[in-house]
């Protein structure tokens, strides 16, 4: 797809912690396989989205593997992979970058997630304070993208040493794949403001999220440089608003108390700013769940991190996507439930209404043909 300005980038994401058609029960469940996968995947090549986040963490099949059995089946669609600073070292985060990015072709695209769960982390080896977290994804940067660059790097910070590291196999992609990160601490603020290619936030409503581009952008002009902003938001989207407002409560129609309890007790327990702000929409509570126009907070009920969707008919939901675009939003990472027939439902209702340049990359025919021998009638978008 080719993108103009009056076109965001438009990406969509792999669920591999599970999917299903209600929140927080195993009715309605599906199996998260490798051919379910591969389906997601082909139909988001197929539809012209820009690409995939692939999450990572406990909760979730390995984001690198699953990457590596999708690309040889896709043929635009990027992946966005995440490296885990603290759980990698920089060099072995760049080798494993620079290959997946040559056998993709240079469709890798990099998202760094610096952890947010204690408990997780102490899991995964990991016992540092916030702040060094940060610290140490600082210093990883610092190696990491100077070994993409093609420079051999000795390194001592606070945190991590490196001597003569380099690649001897470069990336694809000239520098290496463009780096993504999000965090709503100062100290995360800083890291984008000094390192990476795309900021990305949770779906808080425009003024929240104007705050954090307007502070990131000045943080990273005081550095010379320049960061663009991206998005992530689920999406219900229904030919009218009212059945997209009943798609959304059914979605959490099997939700009671106990489970809301345990998984806001669950994030309560997190050091990370952003989990924190997800939870303020909402308070742990069903009551008042449309927390700006067409934003609905009921999915953060249960689920970590996005917790947001944006609800409405088509029209409605590319109005608020527009607004996020006069904010300085180009870029939205979407998902639905269920995430192989939300992606259809976004491609086919809201895409048409924003100018795409080459348009979808399916080909007709659009809609059964009438009588054998006629095309469907073309109904306008707007």
């Amino acid at each position: 797809m080719t993108h103009t300005a009056n076109s965001p980038d438009f990406f969509w994401f792999l669920p591999t912690h599970g999917d299903g058609r209600y929140l927080g029960t195993q009715q309605g469940g599906r199996t998260v396989d490798l051919p379910y996968l591969q389906q997601i995947a082909l139909a988001a090549d197929n539809l012209g989205y820009s690409g995939v986040l692939i999450p990572t963490g406990k909760s979730c099949e390995d984001s690198w593997l699953v990457a590596a059995a999708l690309a040889p089946i896709t043929r635009k669609l990027k992946f966005l992979v995440a490296v885990r600073p603290g759980l990698q070292p920089p060099s072995l985060a760049a080798r494993m970058t620079s290959t997946l990015d040559r056998l993709s072709q240079g469709r890798l695209l990099i998202n760094v997630v610096t952890g947010g769960d204690p408990e997780e982390n102490k899991g995964d080896g990991i016992f540092l304070s916030h702040d060094q977290r940060y610290q140490v994804t600082r210093e990883f940067l610092h190696v990491y993208r100077r070994l993409l660059a093609g420079e051999k790097v000795s390194y001592q910070g606070e945190q991590l040493r490196v001597e003569n590291a380099e690649l001897l196999f470069p990336s694809h992609q000239d520098q290496g794949p463009p780096i993504y990160f999000g965090g709503s601490s100062e100290s995360a603020v800083d890291v984008a403001a000094e390192h990476v290619d795309t900021y990305l936030t949770w779906g808080e409503p425009p003024a929240q999220v104007a705050e954090k581009v307007t502070k990131v952008r000045a943080k990273a002009a005081e550095n010379g440089r320049e960061v663009e902003f991206g998005i992530r938001l689920h999406v219900i989207v229904r030919d009218t608003e009212q059945e997209a407002w009943q798609a959304a409560e059914q979605l959490i129609a099997h939700l009671d108390d106990d489970t809301i309890a345990r998984a806001q007790a669950i994030f309560s327990r997190m050091d990370s700013t952003g989990q924190a702000r997800m939870r303020e929409l909402h308070g742990g509570s069903r009551d008042n769940l449309e927390i700006s126009p067409n934003l609905w907070a009921g999915i953060g009920l249960v689920r970590g991190g996005a917790g947001t969707a944006l609800v409405g008919d088509p029209q409605q939901v590319a109005a608020r996507i527009r607004e996020y675009q006069a904010i300085g939003i180009n870029k939205f990472i979407l998902s639905g439930y269920p995430h192989l027939e939300e992606a259809w439902s976004f491609a086919e209702r809201v895409m048409p209404l924003f100018s795409t340049g080459e348009g979808a990359v399916r080909q007709g025919p659009h809609g059964e043909t009438i009588g054998n021998t006629e095309l469907p009638r073309q109904v306008s978008a707007s």
